[in-house]
């Protein structure tokens, strides 16, 4: 450990949580360098949805860089890129009505956030955005601009602006009607807002506390933005990919989003790659007006092409996802109905579940003592409060309860 702590900065974090050394991974397991194998609930933070190296993405990948082909492109033609555009027209787009462009942004989920807003202020000819709270988008500035959590907004360094936070769905807990304050802003010419170019939502708020918003509440956020003329950006950059079942994460509300950002699991490799989708008539860039030196990552365009031919040609998957998601969602109500005193309370859609304890020194023992039982847990939450249980969609059912037991043996131990 001696380098680690001699050479690397003090804002690393995971590793602080889990203080051992990895070496190999497969499937839905991490192993030290001693050879002790990890049950991964954490999957790359929703980077890893079809697992660790999985094998039909690995081929795919090996193939194409044993072939000399082509790595890094900017945003020249390539044949990778016209395979993946081409399966994403074929298997997720044109199935489900969708026109939307593809903008190769940067890297990372931030940068396909920057580029949303940037290009939602250029159409609009607006700056204003409506957030919510406990929302996370990224850590550069724009991004931090529209997050809630005070820790990272602070580490900015400078006033982040443009931006107008509003209680997301549930936060009020039915003191007062969905959107009312919206409302009144929206129409009450003194209320101090003008009409905002967009309204940026995430549907399972993921660093938040895995805050799920519900179908009608999506719709009604839909429908005031089409009345308002906002431009409606769902940020899918955790929740997309089959997360929560369907591909996108606001498919079961019905909605079509006028930008939708998506990253993490999109090469389904692990590698570094983000998109924004965005509705035809918004393509009003200029040619280059938005660029990065990373946008045409071609091993990260193979491996999205083939995960999805592979996962995303039929249903297969997007159903194995809801059934083993009620699968944990039952064991973690049993395991919640077994202890006295309201020790916690569970929530979650899909493959994504949150275990919200009293406070956040709770959850981190529970998940200390997860780890001690060879099972990796996040927190998330303002307070570090909330346990997130986030396996690769392609776990097998023997493994998630095999998961779901070291759980419950590190919650007795704790409470």
């Amino acid at each position: 450990m001696t380098i680690f702590e001699t050479r690397e900065s003090t804002v690393r974090s995971y590793c602080r949580s889990w203080p051992t050394v990895f070496d190999r991974a497969a499937g839905s397991w991490m192993y030290d360098e001693q050879g002790r194998g990890y049950l991964d609930f954490f999957a790359g933070a929703g980077a890893l949805n079809y697992g660790h190296n999985n094998p039909v993405l690995k081929e795919a990948l090996l193939d194409y860089i044993m072939s000399d082909r082509v790595t890094h492109s900017l945003d020249m033609f390539t044949v990778a890129k016209r395979e993946l555009l081409t399966a994403l027209d074929e298997i997720v787009l044109t199935p489900r009505g969708m026109p939307h462009k593809v903008q190769f942004t940067g890297p990372t989920g931030t940068n396909a956030v920057e580029a949303a807003l940037k290009l939602a202020r250029k159409v609009t000819g607006r700056t204003g955005v409506i957030c919510f709270t406990n929302a996370f988008h990224g850590m550069t500035l724009g991004s931090l601009s529209v997050t809630g959590n005070a820790f990272h907004r602070g580490a900015a360094g400078v006033p982040l602006a443009h931006a107008t936070p509003m209680p997301y769905d549930g936060a009020l807990q039915g003191s007062t009607a969905d959107f009312g304050w919206l409302d009144r802003l929206l129409t009450d010419p003194g209320s101090g807002l003008g009409t905002p170019a967009a309204v940026i939502v995430e549907t399972v708020q993921g660093e938040g506390g895995i805050n799920v918003s519900r179908p009608q509440w999506l719709q009604g956020l839909a429908e005031r933005c089409r009345r308002h003329g906002i431009l409606l950006i769902v940020d899918d950059v955790q929740m997309g990919c089959g997360r929560t079942g369907p591909f996108f994460s606001f498919e079961t509300a019905g909605i079509q989003p006028d930008v939708i950002c998506m990253s993490k699991s999109l090469s389904g490799y692990g590698l570094p790659f983000a998109v924004l989708l965005l509705k035809p008539e918004l393509d009003l860039w200029q040619p280059g007006e938005h660029n990065g030196t990373f946008r045409g990552n071609n091993p990260a365009f193979v491996t999205a092409a083939a995960a999805l031919r592979t996962y995303w040609r039929d249903d297969v998957l997007e159903k194995a996802t809801i059934a083993k998601g009620q699968r944990m969602s039952a064991a973690l109500t049993e395991l919640e109905l077994s202890l006295a005193g309201n020790a916690f309370r569970t929530r979650g859609r899909g493959l994504v579940h949150g275990v919200e304890c009293t406070t956040g020194e709770l959850a981190r023992k529970v998940t200390a003592a997860a780890f001690d039982r060879g099972l990796l847990l996040e927190t998330a939450g303002p307070h570090d409060e909330v346990i997130k249980l986030m396996p690769p969609l392609t776990i097998t059912d023997a493994e998630l309860d095999h998961g779901l037991e070291l759980f419950a043996e590190a919650v007795r131990a704790i409470y």
